[in-house]
């Protein structure tokens, strides 16, 4: 589609959904869970939807996975989970899914840093304003469920407003009053010394005629060897503890003002030998497990902590208040190589440029390689210690009126949050010799003297949403401000003691964010979808790049009759200002941390989810569930420019987007009985193209396609007790998942995974 026929579409959209104001209706209101209940759902105002029921309903394109849906494959990888959500693109990069990268609708991928990610409503990246690349993201083996939101129901969320957020709902407290103690337990192994554990223990109490206290201990263990062989021995594999802890008060029933407070603390520690070098496309295609010796050092260690309190109460029949304040804390050193002295020793070449063409940099590429008998010059290799501090905390109130106007019935929600966050990058480069296959120290660098700065933010956010009920309409009109201060503070290279004169630059960055979302019922089965919204994802601290701004566009159509359902979208995201960061996640080559506006572009597509159970059909006394999800995607840019972003480079009004595969697809289907359930699920990628560019996409910058097979079963022993084992990638099909962050990829192998699970 052109970018002229693109806009036709928008502006028809835009058309469709202005026609239909007069009229109105209703979205994601509330849940109807009532606060006096255990099980009530404190987070309704502050997320879009609670349940799969609000998502069907709500005036904008929401998927909502719940727990039955995430028990099926039981996927501790956030990626394979997200295959099931039409319209993402996802950039897998260690094969384990603990720092996913993930875009929609075409969106950059880079470490989630255009989409807003949440936990139980709490912006979740480490710092989500000044640093929103999340090296840090939370274990899918401890959450309930799973909310993507792409349509102008985002607007609850920010900054990043330009594609859609991602919610993710922590394990709630078991049981409700009166139950006693409740919990569960799960035990799983398998290939490549993979262990996982999780256990939850917790119940409520009747503390008095007025409340009830609910109480849960979690905890999440997991670990493994990794599936990559470094050529010098050693594991290339991961392990996390992670810990949460929650606190409930909840008002009795017959209480005036019902109300409810949940606190909640989280805590978890990673160490994993992870890096970012890869192979050379050649060294792929003959080993594509291998790492090289010049990874040998290479150690990720996290530590992250959440504090939280959430707040609900009833002040009317159709009047509520919920406050929700938090702190995010995390702690994080990455040492890894970074990048190898030229063969002339006048400058340092990226990992990227000499994996990419080996022969151009022979000398270069045996330092990483680092074979047996050979030695590289002294100080060839350089090791970085990537040491960051995070910190982000705020406070939230939505305030929700229901009111009446004549015929139409309106759910009124206002909503104010300041927030504050800061990244301080104390980093030192260390210089290695390889000697006879090892690593050998050269030089110590000082502490600070690669990088030594602090960016910060501070951001007051508003926004107003009224959904309007009347007859079969639903309109959701709503409005977020933003007005986010930005200050970068950077010291000497000499000067770890911060004692010195300083560089500061600051800038504030106001934006007025309108969006629309309306459904019209076509009778009980039918609905008809719209939306428009305004997108945004403001400037880091010291950068010299405008804001990225769009404007997004979808229409669609839903059905929805007993255990089927199918959804249709229609999507166009209009850029303004597309904006690309580098990284070294993104694979360097460039100033870390630089922005580059990249003008206009544009991404349209369509997204097909259906489901349906044909066991009912069929009376055959199973269930048998059957899903389909399927995404077609085209971007391109509309202006031409050159930048040293790694991705971009020079580009050409008509270039595709990288990372944007046009085609995705994944089938699943189940057989459901008494006391056994096994699930089959497949998975298609298109092939993508990792630099921007038009035409056949060459050899060294194709991500090909791939399709993988995964494969699970339960059974009941007893009415506690459930057997599990699991097979992905049924096939072992080899597939290069990306040429970032430096050199060819490769996606987990053939894994198998067994264990018990335990509820009481």
């Amino acid at each position: 589609m052109t970018s002229c026929a693109s806009r036709l579409l928008a502006r028809a959209v835009t058309a469709a959904l202005l026609a239909a104001a007069p009229v109105a209706l209703a979205d994601d209101a509330a849940t109807t869970d009532t606060v006096g209940s255990a099980d009530v759902a404190i987070l309704d105002r502050i997320v879009v939807t609670a349940s799969k029921l609000d998502a069907r309903e709500a005036a904008g394109s929401v998927q909502f996975l719940d727990e039955a849906v995430l028990a099926q494959q039981d996927y501790a990888d956030i990626n394979r989970i997200l295959r099931q959500v039409p319209g993402l693109n996802i950039v897998e990069e260690e094969g384990f899914g603990i720092r996913p990268s993930i875009g929609i609708r075409g969106s950059g991928t880079d470490r989630n840093s255009k989409i807003a990610v949440l936990e139980d409503g709490v912006p979740i990246a480490p710092a989500p304003y000044s640093a929103p690349a999340a090296y840090y993201f939370p274990r899918t083996p401890r959450m309930h469920a799973i909310e993507v939101a792409k349509g102008p129901a985002a607007i609850k969320y920010g900054p990043q407003t330009v594609a859609g957020a991602l919610s993710m709902y922590s394990t709630p407290i078991p049981g409700s009053p009166g139950q006693g103690l409740a919990g569960s337990a799960d035990l799983g192994g398998g290939e490549h010394g993979t262990w996982r554990a999780r256990a939850i223990a917790g119940g409520y109490l009747d503390a008095s005629r007025s409340f009830d206290v609910g109480l849960s201990v979690e905890t999440l263990q997991e670990t493994s060897d990794g599936f990559k062989e470094l050529d010098s021995g050693g594991d290339t594999g991961f392990g996390i503890a992670d810990y949460v802890v929650k606190l409930a008060l909840v008002s009795g029933e017959g209480t005036a003002r019902a109300q409810a407070l949940e606190l909640k603390y989280q805590y978890s520690d990673e160490a994993s030998e992870e890096t970012y070098l890869g192979l050379a496309l050649d060294d792929f295609h003959d080993a594509p497990y291998r790492r090289y010796r010049g990874s040998q050092l290479d150690r990720m260690d996290v530590e992250h902590q959440t504090l939280q309190a959430t707040h609900h109460i009833e002040l009317g029949e159709r009047v509520d208040l919920t406050t929700l304040a938090y702190r995010t804390d995390t702690e994080r050193a990455w040492y890894k190589l970074n990048d190898v002295r030229n063969a002339a020793d006048t400058a340092f070449v990226s990992l990227g440029a000499v994996l990419d063409n080996p022969a151009a940099f022979p000398v270069e590429y045996a330092a990483l390689v680092g074979e047996p008998g050979k030695m590289s010059a002294a100080g060839a290799l350089r090791v970085r210690n990537n040491a960051r501090e995070y910190y982000a905390a705020g406070i939230q109130s939505v305030l929700g009126v229901g009111f009446d106007t004549g015929a139409a019935s309106h759910e009124l929600e206002l909503s104010a949050r300041y927030h504050r966050d800061d990244e301080d990058r104390f980093q030192q480069d260390d210089r290695y010799q390889m000697v006879d296959g090892a690593m050998v120290l050269t030089a110590t660098g000082a502490p600070g003297s690669q990088d030594n700065r602090v960016g910060e933010a501070a951001a007051w956010a508003f926004y107003l949403r009224d959904t309007i009920t009347a007859g079969a309409w639903t309109l959701a009109p709503g409005l977020r401000y933003e007005a986010i201060d930005l200050e970068q503070t950077r010291w000497g290279a000499a000067d770890p003691g911060r004692d010195g004169p300083t560089t500061v630059s600051r800038s504030r960055v106001e934006a007025v964010l309108p969006g629309l979302g309306a459904t019209w019922a076509l009778g009980e089965d039918w609905l008809l979808v719209g939306g428009v919204h305004r997108g945004f994802v403001n400037p880091a601290p010291g950068s010299t790049a405008d804001e990225e701004l769009s404007w997004n566009y979808e229409a669609g159509l839903r059905w929805e009759r007993g255990r089927g359902a199918v959804e249709a979208m229609a999507f166009l995201v209009d850029y303004e200002n597309l904006v690309g960061t580098c990284t070294n996640s993104t694979g360097g080559g460039c100033s870390i941390g630089d922005q580059y506006d990249g003008g206009r572009a544009s991404v349209h597509g369509l997204e097909f989810a259906a489901s349906h159970d044909a066991g009912a059909a069929l009376s055959a006394g199973l269930s048998i569930p059957l899903s389909a999800v399927y995404t077609w995607t085209q971007g391109e840019f509309e202006t031409s420019f050159q930048s040293d972003f790694a991705e971009w480079g020079n580009v050409q009004a008509g270039d595709q987007l990288p990372m944007v595969p046009e085609h995705q697809l994944t089938l699943s289907a189940g057989i459901e009985a008494s006391r056994w359930r096994a699930y089959l699920a497949m998975n298609y990628v298109d092939e993508t193209r990792s630099v921007a560019g038009s035409g056949p996409i060459p050899a060294d910058e194709r991500i090909d396609s791939r399709t993988l097979l995964d494969l699970r079963g339960e059974f009941d022993v007893g009415k506690a007790l459930t057997l599990f084992a699991g097979v992905q990638n049924l096939t072992d099909e080899v597939y290069n998942v990306a040429f970032r962050p430096a050199g060819a990829r490769p996606g987990a192998p053939r894994t198998i995974l067994a264990g018990v699970k335990l509820e009481f």
